[in-house]
C-alpha cells in the first residue's frame, strides 16, 4: 500500500538533499576561488614590497631584507620566501630559505608571472616573479613565494564550516518536510475522523471545511454515505418484514402440529422439520442483521455489561441443573459488534456448553491487542478433532440424543465472521471437554 505521507516526505527529503548537494558544490567552488584570490592578493602585496625594496636599496642582501622588513622572512622555512637576482647574476635570498633556492627565472616577457611549484623540501608553494628594470637601466629578477599550506588550511576550515552549516540546513529541511507533509495531509486525517463519526449519523460532511483539492472527494464520500445508509435501512426493514411474514405462519403451523400431537397423531417428524426450518430462518435473519451491523464502524458492545448480565443469567440456569458456571472476565473490554448479535453468539455457545457439560462451565474474556478473546469451556464429552469442521456447518448434528437443531455453532460462526471475527474449536486443558474460542475485533480504532 502506497503512503502519501511517506511519498511526500521522501520526495521532500530527496529534493532537499539534491538542492543541498548542488549548493555545497557551488558554494565550495566559490569559496575556493575566493580563498585563492585572497591568497594571491597577499602574495602580490608581498611581491610589491620586495620590488619597492629592490628599487630603493638594491645593493646587498641585508639592505634588501631590511627594506622588506617582515619577520617571517627571517624564520627558517617559515613558508614565506623571497629571492632577488642582480644584473651580474648574484643571488640574494631571504633567511627563511636557509640554503635552498627558488626555481630558476622564467623568460623576460615584461609581465608578472604566477605559478605553483614544489620546493626543495617537497613543500607546496606558489610564487610570483617579475623582471624589474630600474631607472639606471639595470635589470633585476624579483621572486616571492608563499607556502600553500595556509591556503589549504583556510579551504579546509571553510569547507568544514560549510558542511556544518549545510548539515544543519539539511536537518531543518527534513524536519520541514515532515511538518509540511503532516500539514498537507491533515485534511485527509480530519476527513477520516469525520467519516468515522458520521457513519451512523444523519447528515453529510461539510465540503466548505476542506481544501478545494479534497472537496470533490468529500462530495463523493457524502454520496456513498447516503447510499450506504439507504441500503442498510432497506435491508434491515426487508429482513424485519420477512421475519414477521414467515414467523406468523410458522407459529400457526406449530400450534396445529402440537394440537395433533396432543391428540396422539404421529407428527414428531413434522415438528422436527419445522424446528429445523425455524432454526435456518433464525440463522439467515441473524446473518442479515450482522451484515447490516458490521457496516457500522462505530458499533460496539461493552463486555462488562453484556457478559456480566449473561453470566448471571446462565449461572442461575446452571444452578438449576446442578452445574456451576465460573466467569473470569477482564475489565474495560469492548468489541466491534452489535450488542444483540454479540449476546446471540455467546448465548448459543453457553447454551451448548450448558447442554453438554457434566458439572462445570468456564467463560473467560481477555484482551489480545487488537482483538478480544472469549473462551467457553466445559467438562463434557467434547468434539473429536475430525468432527469439528462438520459441527460448525449448517444443520449438522453429531449427536441426536439431545434436543436441538445443530445450528448453534453455525450461527455463532456466521455472525462472528460478519464482524471480522472467528470461532475455533479445541479441547479444554483444564476441564477436558470442548473449548470454543471466539475472537472479535476491538472497537478502539
Amino acid at each position: 500500500m502506497i503512503s502519501l505521507r511517506a511519498r511526500a516526505i521522501t520526495g521532500g527529503v530527496i529534493w532537499a538533499i539534491f538542492t543541498i548537494i548542488i549548493g555545497v558544490f557551488g558554494l565550495a567552488s566559490y569559496v575556493d576561488r575566493l580563498a585563492q584570490e585572497r591568497f594571491d592578493e597577499l602574495l602580490v602585496t608581498r611581491h610589491t614590497q620586495a620590488v619597492i625594496s629592490v628599487a630603493k636599496s638594491a645593493m646587498t642582501q641585508n639592505s634588501i631584507a631590511s627594506g622588506i622588513g617582515e619577520a617571517s622572512y627571517r624564520r627558517p622555512f617559515s613558508g614565506q620566501y623571497w629571492q632577488v637576482i642582480a644584473p651580474d647574476g648574484e643571488v640574494f635570498v631571504s633567511e627563511s630559505l636557509v640554503d635552498a633556492r627558488l626555481p630558476r627565472p622564467g623568460p623576460n616577457t615584461g609581465k608578472i608571472s604566477i605559478a605553483n611549484f614544489v620546493g626543495e623540501t617537497d613543500e607546496q608553494l606558489r610564487r610570483i616573479e617579475e623582471w624589474l628594470t630600474l631607472e639606471d637601466g639595470s635589470i633585476w629578477h624579483v621572486q616571492v613565494a608563499s607556502s600553500l599550506s595556509s591556503l589549504l588550511q583556510d579551504r579546509n576550515q571553510l569547507r568544514g564550516n560549510l558542511l556544518l552549516a549545510f548539515g544543519l540546513i539539511a536537518i531543518l529541511g527534513i524536519i520541514g518536510a515532515f511538518l509540511q507533509a503532516s500539514t498537507t495531509l491533515r485534511p485527509l486525517n480530519d476527513l477520516r475522523r469525520e467519516v468515522l463519526s458520521r457513519w451512523d449519523k444523519e447528515g453529510g460532511l461539510d465540503v466548505a471545511g476542506y481544501p478545494v483539492e479534497v472537496a470533490p472527494l468529500v462530495n463523493d464520500i457524502n454520496t456513498l454515505l447516503d447510499r450506504n445508509r439507504e441500503i442498510i435501512t432497506r435491508s434491515r426493514r426487508q429482513a424485519a418484514d420477512l421475519a414477521h411474514a414467515v414467523k406468523t405462519p410458522s407459529a400457526i403451523v406449530r400450534n396445529e402440529l402440537e394440537a395433533l400431537q396432543r391428540n396422539g397423531q404421529p407428527v414428531d417428524q413434522s415438528i422436527a422439520a419445522l424446528n429445523r426450518l425455524d432454526a435456518q430462518l433464525n440463522r439467515s435473519f441473524a446473518r442479515i442483521r450482522a451484515d447490516g451491523g458490521s457496516s457500522s464502524i462505530n458499533t460496539y458492545t461493552d463486555l462488562d455489561i453484556s457478559l456480566g448480565r449473561m453470566s448471571k443469567a446462565f449461572t442461575s440456569l446452571a444452578g438449576n441443573l446442578g452445574k456451576v458456571l465460573i466467569s473470569d472476565i477482564s475489565s474495560n473490554l469492548r468489541v466491534r459488534m452489535d450488542r444483540t448479535d454479540f449476546e446471540e453468539v455467546i448465548g448459543n455457545l453457553l447454551d451448548n456448553a450448558l447442554k453438554w457439560s457434566a458439572t462445570e462451565i468456564r467463560i473467560t474474556a481477555r484482551d489480545e491487542q487488537d482483538h478480544v478473546a472469549i473462551i467457553i469451556e466445559d467438562d463434557g464429552p467434547g468434539i473429536p478433532e475430525a468432527d469439528r469442521k462438520t459441527a460448525m456447518m449448517s444443520g449438522q448434528r453429531l449427536d441426536t440424543s439431545q434436543p436441538g437443531t445443530g445450528l448453534g455453532l453455525a450461527i455463532a460462526t456466521d455472525v462472528a465472521y460478519a464482524y471480522g471475527g472467528e470461532v475455533t474449536l479445541g479441547t479444554s486443558d483444564r476441564l477436558g471437554g470442548l473449548k470454543v474460542t471466539i475472537r472479535l475485533k476491538t472497537s478502539g480504532f
